[in-house]
């Protein structure tokens, strides 16, 4: 990449795709689908991981950094909660990670040999020892490259006692151990990057390890996910405070309708029980008339079965005394049901009989209105027949007549 390339690049990352005046030339914008969320947050590890042991190439989503310069300066009036994404992009990547690391502590168990607990407390002793004096030593370095000379002065120094420590551990872990064994090769995974971490490593290498590209790149690819996690955590805390709040609001407002309403529904108890007052009287007084009615059917029914039972015999009123007294209740409904189809039954009648007669009404008018007709188209046949007779009887006594003057005259 040349230096011009590069002064553009930075002036994109600066000044975003309007830098030049000219809006139509990125026809992508930072909102599209296509653009890559976690780029736009500088998290994406395509870019972090790039040329290291575990590089996963290009990422099949746009990168650039005018647009994450558009970003930041739309960020600014609205959010667009592009950090959910991020963070689920990350988790996944994180989760993938987590299951190799685990995947090569069990080849491990498989392949080396097991020790002792004491040799394996030793030795994790020894592991911890190693990675904080490579981690220090490359923060010496970093701060040394910045400027900072006094801190990597003091770092150097820390790493110095490490050093110490650790060559007294290596001394206790070789003394439990015999010769044979401690010569293998005993291999450790590293908890941030996957990578293989041996006791017998010198400083050197240690330090080129924490310090390198692979294992800076995952630490901070887990540090932003963790920035995230709590930037959403809060945006949640906050969308529920203002929910708690817009309850509270709405129940204030609220409690005046109630109150109001509370008012009326009283006046409302007080109408339906006068109704349901009014209700129960008109139900007494209809009980009371069905009672008096079913009391002078009683008093009807049992006039006529004391006539019967005079005219019968002893032996049958006995028998049909107990047929009464079981059919009563029945024959209350039968009678009613017999008075009303009868009742029924004459109405019908009624009206058949004033259909039929008004039917005959009507035949009679037809028929004499058909027999006018028929007398009247009579009496003009009559007529017509009549007329040309007339008419030649005239004509002759009129010849004879003529006749009768011209003999005279001669």
């Amino acid at each position: 990449m040349s230096a011009q390339d590069q002064m553009r690049a930075m002036l994109d990352e600066l000044m975003g795709t309007s830098r030049n005046g000219d809006t139509t030339k990125y026809k992508v914008k930072f909102d599209d689908p296509r653009v890559c969320k976690s780029f736009l947050l500088a998290c994406c590890p395509h870019d972090i991981l790039s040329s290291t042991r575990m590089d996963l190439g290009e990422c099949p989503k746009i990168h650039d950094l005018a647009l994450r310069a558009d970003y930041e300066w739309a960020t600014k009036k609205k959010d667009y909660y592009y950090d959910i994404d991020a963070m689920e992009h990350l988790q996944s990547f994180i989760a993938d990670c987590d299951r190799k690391t685990e995947m090569a502590k069990r080849r491990l168990k498989e392949t080396q040999e097991e020790l002792s607990e004491e040799a394996n407390q030793k030795a994790e002793k020894i592991h911890q020892l190693g990675e904080k004096l490579g981690e220090n030593m490359a923060k010496a370095e970093t701060m040394g490259a910045e400027g900072e000379v006094e801190e990597s002065l003091k770092l150097m120094e820390e790493v110095e006692e490490l050093k110490k420590n650790k060559s007294l551990a290596e001394q206790d872990y070789r003394n439990s151990m015999p010769a044979s064994s401690y010569q293998q090769q005993k291999l450790r995974v590293c908890e941030v990057c996957s990578a293989y971490l041996g006791i017998h490593d010198n400083d050197r290498r240690l330090a080129d390890h924490f310090g390198g590209k692979l294992h800076l790149g995952f630490i901070t690819i887990r540090e932003k996910l963790e920035e995230l996690k709590t930037r959403v955590a809060e945006r949640r805390n906050l969308r529920e405070k203002e929910r708690e709040e817009q309850k509270v609001k709405r129940e204030k407002e609220d409690e005046p309708r109630k109150s109001k309403s509370a008012s009326p529904v009283r006046r409302r108890s007080r109408s339906t029980s006068k109704r349901s007052r009014s209700r129960s009287r008109s139900r007494r007084k209809s009980r009371s008339r069905s009672q008096s009615r079913d009391r002078n059917r009683r008093r009807r029914s049992h006039s006529s079965s004391r006539n019967r039972r005079r005219s019968r015999s002893g032996d049958r009123r006995s028998h049909k005394r107990s047929r009464h007294s079981r059919s009563r209740s029945r024959s209350r409904g039968s009678r009613s049901r017999r008075s009303r189809s009868r009742r029924s039954r004459s109405r019908r009648s009624r009206s058949r009989s004033r259909s039929r007669s008004r039917r005959h009404r009507r035949r009679s008018r037809s028929r004499s209105r058909r027999s006018r007709s028929r007398s009247r188209s009579r009496r003009h046949r009559h007529r017509s027949r009549s007329e040309p007779r007339r008419s030649r009887s005239a004509e002759r006594k009129r010849d004879s007549r003529s006749k009768s003057r011209d003999s005279y005259h001669s």
